[in-house]
C-alpha cells in the first residue's frame, strides 16, 4: 500500500506522468418496451424489463494530477486487449514521456509478459521499458484512482 501512496505524493512532472489504469465489464441492455417521455408534473417512465445483448469491456486510463481520462471499449478483456491499450498509452497518449508511472491492480492480464504475447519481442521490450509499474495490493484496489473514476461513472 505504501508503494502506491508514495507514487501519489510525487509532484507533477510531465516527463513522468502518473497514470492509473483499470477495467470494468459492462452488461449491454436493450429496451423491450419504448420508454414514456416526461411531461409536465410527470417524470419519464421506463419499464424494468430488458433484453440482454452481451457484454463489453471498458478500459480506463486516468491521469488524476491533470484531470484527464480516456475510456476504450473492447469486446473482451484479454491479455492482448490489455497489451494494445498499453501500446496506445505509450505511443498515442504519452509519446513524449520518458517513463509512465502506471498504477493498476494485479490481474493476471496486467503483466509485461502480455506485451510479449501480443507483439514482437523488440516491440514488447520497447513498450515495457517506458513503464514504471506499481500494483495495488490484494484487496486494496480502492487505492487505484481509475477504479474510483469507474465507480463515479457507474453511479451517474
Amino acid at each position: 500500500m505504501e508503494d502506491v501512496l508514495e507514487v501519489y505524493t510525487r509532484p507533477y512532472d510531465e516527463r513522468f506522468p502518473q497514470v492509473c489504469f483499470d477495467e470494468k465489464s459492462k452488461q449491454l441492455l436493450a429496451e423491450v418496451r419504448e420508454p414514456l417521455a416526461a411531461c409536465p408534473r410527470r417524470a419519464a417512465r421506463q419499464d424494468y424489463e430488458y433484453e440482454r445483448n452481451g457484454t463489453a469491456n471498458l478500459f480506463i486510463i486516468s491521469e488524476p494530477l491533470v484531470g484527464w481520462r480516456h475510456i476504450s471499449v473492447t469486446e473482451r478483456r484479454t491479455k492482448t486487449d490489455w497489451a494494445h491499450c498499453i501500446k496506445d498509452l505509450v505511443d498515442i497518449y504519452y509519446p513524449h514521456a520518458e517513463r509512465i508511472v502506471l498504477v493498476m491492480d494485479n490481474l493476471n492480464t496486467h503483466t509485461p509478459s502480455a506485451l510479449y504475447e501480443a507483439f514482437t519481442p523488440a516491440e514488447a521490450r520497447r513498450i515495457a521499458s517506458k513503464l514504471e509499474i506499481h500494483y495495488t495490493p490484494k484487496h486494496g484496489s480502492w487505492l487505484n484512482m481509475a477504479e474510483i473514476e469507474l465507480s463515479v461513472l457507474a453511479r451517474q
